[in-house]
Parts: structure tokens; sequence; C-alpha cells
């Protein structure tokens, strides 16, 4: 699975008063007629996609550059179980040897509006690496814990939260809560690790190039990631991310763009 707020303005205004000896011997002044009130700006009409099944295709950008492609798909696997599956493959340049090959999957249930993870698996492919991890979120023992090519202490077994989410899972649950000036918060366990991950949604939407199609999509991004900032582009009626941006010390790494998705 990174908006700047209007500064309050303070307006101050020096009234300046003019007597006149002979005012008390003219008839008053006709008062001004009273302008009339600013009408009240609609607020943007905005409706979260249901979970549905579907398929999206993404251009995978590196560092700027055209590195390859990466597949986002939900699948409804029976009853309140679900499943998220994100690919990404580098096919150019050093984007293949520096890791950009990368299959990400979690199964969870639906139960209500909230997304619980069941299990999740990572794959990362790359020239001189390769990392391969599983992990369960056992909720009846209240414990989560993955196993695989990882440091000893991220295999230990990890408390678990009523609304825990992996990263995958958080894709999704932007995407069911995300409003125009909205914060969103989650806990994010996943792979051995938590983090606490903050977003903002922008007041108003923008026109998001992606491609030879314009989405005017709703920009969210995490507002405590540090030098590492997730940025996500959200449109009304779309159920993936227009654009999901990754940016480390300031520039860009791993940039997907929506090429086209369908329902499955």
């Amino acid at each position: 699975m990174n908006i700047s707020l209007s500064k309050p303005v303070l307006l101050m205004a020096s009234l300046l008063c003019t007597v006149a000896i002979a005012q008390a011997q003219e008839p008053p002044a006709t008062a001004p007629a009273q302008a009339a009130a600013p009408l009240p700006v609609p607020a943007i009409s905005w409706e979260a996609p249901p979970l549905e099944p579907f398929t999206a295709t993404y251009q995978a950008l590196y560092k700027g550059k055209e590195a390859g492609d990466a597949t986002m798909k939900v699948t409804h696997t029976g009853g309140a179980q679900w499943r998220v599956d994100m690919q990404v493959v580098g096919r150019r340049g050093f984007a293949s040897v520096l890791g950009l090959n990368l299959e990400q999957s979690t199964v969870f249930e639906k139960q209500g509006e909230v997304y619980v993870p069941i299990s999740q698996a990572t794959v990362r492919k790359g020239l001189f690496l390769g990392k391969k991890v599983s992990g369960t979120y056992n909720w009846q023992a209240g414990t989560a814990q993955w196993l695989g090519d990882l440091k000893k202490e991220r295999t230990q077994p990890i408390p678990l939260q009523p609304g825990d989410q992996s990263a995958l899972l958080i894709n999704l649950a932007i995407m069911r809560d995300a409003r125009p000036g909205s914060q969103m918060h989650y806990r994010y366990v996943d792979v051995g690790r938590v983090r606490q991950h903050d977003y903002q949604a922008a007041a108003d939407t923008e026109n998001v190039q992606v491609g030879d199609l314009s989405y005017n999509a709703l920009r969210v991004h995490r507002t405590n990631g540090g030098n590492d900032e997730t940025i996500l582009w959200i449109a009304n009626g779309v159920p993936t991310p227009v654009r999901i941006l990754q940016r480390e010390d300031g520039e860009d790494r791993i940039d997907l763009r929506l090429i086209e998705y369908q329902g499955v």
C-alpha cells in the first residue's frame, strides 16, 4: 500500500472620522445599501468507493524515469474474506537490479466497515538480494508474527490492537476514509514492525495528469513519515489511487501512475 494549510490572517483597519462644524446643520446622509452576504461555498461532493473486486495497472517510475509496471488486485475469496495483492516489476535499467521487483499480499476480513488483516506475505527479488517473508495476525492470541528473511528482533510476536493494518490495507482504508480536509490515523503492523501512520487530505481537489488521462483528484499525504514521504491521489468513483508516490530525502523514488482499472 504526503498540504499546506492557509495561515489565519488578521485584518486590521483604522477608521478616520472627520467632524465638520456645519454637519449638524446638514440633513443626515442616506445610509449606503448593505451588501448582500456571500453565498456559502458548497462542500465538495465526495463518495467513498465500495469494496469491490478490481484489477488496476500502473506505470512504474524509478527516480523519475520509466522503470516497469505494477498491478494492484482486490479479490473476494468468499464470505467476509478478501485478498489484496500488489506486484511491482522493474523492467528497465537499474530498477530490476536495485530491488524494484516486489510482490505483496494481504488476506483480510471485512467486518462491518473495518478491514481486519489475517495474513501477509512479501517477496522481493533483485540481482544482489532476495527476501521472502510471511506473517500471521492471530487475533485470538492477540499477536502478529513474521517468519522468513528478517532480523531476529523482527520475528518476535507483536501485540495486536483493534484497527491494526498491513501496508496494503492502509491504501484501501484511505480509499474508504478520505474526505476533503480529513485526517486519518492508522497503526501499521507489517513485516515485524509497528509504526503510526498519520495522513492529511487536502481541502480541495486538484487536476492530476496521468498519461493521457486527467483526474480531478484529492491529494492525501502522510504527515509523520519524516524523510520518507508517501503521497496518494484518489479520485471520486475510482476504487484505487490514481497515483502513489514515495519520496526519500525530498526526491522522488517510486512513482506509480494508474493506466487502467477494471472490475473483476
